[in-house]
């Protein structure tokens, strides 16, 4: 896990917006600092040097200790690999 920023606020829609130093993964995983999974990487936006992340809130997620504990630490980690889908036997047709 990587430290991710720290949180800001929640927004009308609903979503976690924290503060990066650095871009994180696309559909990370986000921590809070007591290392519970609280949701997922949802938008990445603003400048690229101190961008704003937009986290998708998971429905277990405690929203009141998140508002009562804002400005607080958040990690993430990558996204585990999605296993590719096999495409079968492909044979060519032999003339």
């Amino acid at each position: 896990m990587k430290f991710l920023g720290k949180s800001l606020h929640i927004a009308n829609s609903g979503k976690l917006i924290a503060r990066s130093n650095k871009t994180p993964p696309t559909e990370g995983i986000v921590f809070d600092s007591d290392k519970n999974k609280i949701g997922k990487v949802n938008y990445i936006f603003g400048p690229t040097n101190k961008p704003y992340i937009s986290i998708r809130l998971f429905n277990s997620t405690d929203i009141v200790k998140i508002k009562k504990n804002y400005g607080e630490k958040l990690f993430v980690s990558r996204p585990k690999n999605k296993k590719s889908k096999k495409r079968g036997n492909r044979s060519r047709n032999k003339k």
